[in-house]
């Protein structure tokens, strides 16, 4: 079978010639930076610098060659976006926590602290507050809570929210749909549609790493105590994060 007969076969509950295999294609299924490195050099593959795709997790930017040697079936179509909020674009270079040198965004600014950590301040601005930490000798970054008081009488989750959830631009939208088409048409792959505006329920975006100023809830244990001291906030929250990516798909299909 080729990759996308398989996986087609693989969602629709038939058998196919083998289990369809995902290495990097969302953040779920991605591989850290410095692992990625390794694996590079122990397949001998060409020498190059691995990209990281995602800062927050410092995951790896998966090529073709390295699908090609693993059997890899999947590819992800991206937003051009980072997890920090910056474009992936302008690569510079930069040092792991390891030692391996890498390629990051030229949107990502991080401030080396006296005890060998490094925090990332949203959108490049060390006036902000920091929103994330790389301990030293850290693998990733822990995000940093800043959920100041919320006011109980009249707390809403959509405002809370609204900043960080909103409708692709035209620019995002072309962005996106070419590089879909690109990949469809020039690659084997099974595509995944991994624009960054989903992942309902997932706790990590809670903390809005890449925001400058986060409203309402934001600590992990507020959010779950949430879910019964304030169910209507919760559901405003998700019902809001749910609507901004249906009508972000809708956008995508007609772009």
């Amino acid at each position: 079978m080729t990759t996308r007969e398989r996986v087609e076969a693989a969602l629709n509950h038939r058998q196919p010639d083998k289990v369809p295999v995902d290495l990097g294609s969302t953040g779920v299924t991605g591989i850290a930076a410095g692992a990625l490195d390794k694996l590079r050099k122990t397949l001998k593959l060409e020498e190059r610098k691995v990209k990281v795709q995602c800062p927050f997790m410092i995951l790896g930017s998966v090529e073709e060659d390295v699908l090609d040697a693993i059997g890899g079936d999947f590819m992800g179509v991206r937003g051009p976006y980072s997890s920090f909020g910056y474009r992936n674009e302008n690569w510079k270079p930069w040092t792991l926590m390891d030692g391996t040198e890498v390629l990051i965004g030229g949107g990502f600014k991080a401030s080396e602290q006296p005890d060998g950590s490094l925090l990332f301040h949203p959108g490049g601005d060390e006036s902000a507050a920091a929103s994330a930490k790389l301990p030293k000798g850290g693998y990733y970054f822990d995000p940093i809570f800043r959920q100041g008081p919320v006011d109980e009488e009249n707390m809403d989750g959509r405002k809370d929210y609204a900043d960080q959830y909103k409708l692709y631009s035209e620019s995002d939208l072309d962005f996106i749909a070419k590089q879909g088409e690109d990949l469809y048409r020039n690659t084997r792959y099974s595509l995944v549609g991994n624009f960054g505006m989903a992942g309902i329920g997932d706790l990590g975006r809670i903390p809005g790493v890449a925001m400058k100023e986060t409203l309402g809830i934001r600590n992990p244990e507020e959010w779950y105590m949430a879910h019964l001291l304030y169910p209507e906030y919760i559901k405003d929250a998700y019902d809001y994060q749910i609507e901004m990516s249906m009508e972000n798909l809708k956008l995508y299909k007609q772009a």
